[in-house]
């Protein structure tokens, strides 16, 4: 049976990225080549600022498959690798150097990964086994080093990461902000994937380097240009573009501890026909996933992506678009769910009773409700706007709200008291619209301090967590 995130390749669409700059002597070929291969293609060349009579050839060139982005001046390879990216409208991307040292014949190495839906992005790895002209010894020792210092700062584990070679499912890499100008861009996009946790693979691919008198453009001060952009991108959280609450679930899924810590509060009451609600990038999902049927559901198209190529392809597994706003009950009532988990979702919707009330029609007589809130409303702030919350509830509305909608509380208790100085200073005093990730990183290794409320009667807390269990 086809995974479920695999794509067709009989109607696979591929986009091909392909920055240019005066390279006259090989664009007919490279260009000849890229038609060659068999694909339903969309070519994009962004000419950037060639002077040597590219531009000229790039204009005989042209056709239906062809869409040729001029920049004025020259601007560098990550400059027309964003160009190019910003037109792209088929569901795989491949970056192609247009001077002959990666050859098209390689696509469908390249692209087998994608297809079968195991990956998110393919590295084509120059290292790793296939013909490769044999170049300059100490441009191979700058590149592994590169590669390692690269490794160590992002955890993964590649052989090569300044290849020219790179291919993307494009609801992958399209919404990854990208700000490098020039060469800075390869391991820009290496360690933006790292952070976002894309499934990434490597193949051998063939190599064909040229030297300096051929055309080469690298030059010793962009290897410092690539271990400063190695750093700046491994060590910061540059996010720019992407909404706050992706930023937000993305720093959360470095809080393992954190993590760990909410899942032991709530683990008990999780049977195992389990509906999760606002799943968002699967982060508390992972530890749901001995269930017998797990079902992941958000509103967001790009968590909803997401969620189906980290878990589309698990039996026990569904995943689907629900909006609590809008939740027909009826749609889930036959899968005979007895354990339903939203945690900080409800917030999010503005009439909370009503969905409640769905939430309760969904459930098997005696299911539970697993669900966190955030708690104080004196703590709302600016963070709550921006993440889209309504209120913050207090203990008594929560407990008055969850017998009103059919619910007998079994367990109502505060959570994380050792947040709240936290978020009063940035939420209230500060007014930012999101704790900083140092701070969270920070704060994720006094987990163990902050369990010791576990043993406590606490009078506040961050977050309320309720287990609830459906009555009548």
């Amino acid at each position: 049976m086809r995974p479920k995130t695999a794509l067709d390749r009989a109607t696979l669409r591929l986009s091909v990225v392909m920055p240019v700059y005066n390279e006259r002597l090989t664009i007919r070929q490279i260009l000849a080549s890229v038609r060659a291969t068999p694909f339903d293609k969309q070519i994009i060349v962004v000419d950037d600022g060639s002077t040597d009579g590219t531009a000229e050839i790039l204009a005989e060139l042209a056709g239906p498959d062809l869409e040729v982005i001029r920049h004025e001046r020259n601007q560098g390879k990550g400059a027309a690798v964003r160009s190019g990216v910003a037109r792209v409208e088929g569901e795989v991307v491949v970056i192609q150097d247009a001077d002959l040292e990666y050859d098209p014949a390689d696509y469908e190495r390249l692209l087998a990964p994608i297809i079968a839906g195991d990956a998110d992005v393919v590295y084509g790895s120059r290292f790793t086994g296939s013909p490769r002209r044999v170049m300059l010894y100490w441009h191979a020792v700058a590149n592994r080093f590169l590669t390692t210092l690269s490794n160590a700062l992002t955890n993964l584990n590649l052989t090569d990461m300044e290849t020219g070679y790179k291919a993307f499912r494009t609801d992958a890499l399209k919404p990854i902000p990208l700000s490098s100008p020039r060469f800075g861009i390869e391991p820009e996009i290496t360690a933006k994937i790292a952070k976002r946790a894309l499934r990434i693979f490597e193949v051998p691919i063939s190599y064909h380097g040229r030297e300096q008198w051929e055309g080469k453009k690298i030059r010793l001060r962009d290897a410092f240009e690539a271990m400063w952009a190695i750093w700046k991108y491994a060590l910061t959280d540059d996010q720019e573009g992407s909404d706050k609450g992706y930023q937000t679930l993305r720093r959360m899924r470095r809080l393992q501890r954190y993590n760990r810590w909410m899942w032991d509060r709530i683990r008990a009451g999780v049977g195992r026909r389990v509906l999760e609600v606002g799943a968002g990038i699967g982060n508390m999902s992972r530890l749901m996933l001995s269930s017998d049927l797990l079902v992941l559901t958000d509103v967001n198209e790009q968590y909803l992506a997401l969620l189906r190529r980290q878990f589309g392809n698990l039996e026990s597994v569904r995943v689907d678009c629900l909006d609590l706003d809008a939740l027909d009950p009826a749609a889930y009532r036959q899968l005979e769910l007895d354990t339903i988990v939203c945690l900080n979702v409800l917030e999010h919707v503005e009439d909370d009773e009503r969905a409640l009330r769905h939430l309760h029609e969904v459930l098997v007589p005696g299911g539970r409700l697993l669900l966190l809130v955030p708690s104080l409303p004196a703590l709302y702030g600016k963070i709550d706007v921006a993440l889209g919350h309504f209120r913050r509830y207090d203990r008594a509305g929560l407990a008055d709200l969850l017998r009103r909608t059919g619910f007998e509380v079994e367990s109502l208790r505060f959570f994380n008291l050792l947040g709240v100085p936290g978020w009063f200073l940035n939420a209230r005093i500060l007014q930012r619209d999101a704790v900083p990730a140092f701070q969270s990183a920070f704060y994720d290794y006094f987990v163990p301090l902050a369990r010791l409320e576990d043993h406590l009667s606490l009078p506040a807390g961050m977050s309320l967590i309720a287990i609830a269990r459906k009555t009548g």
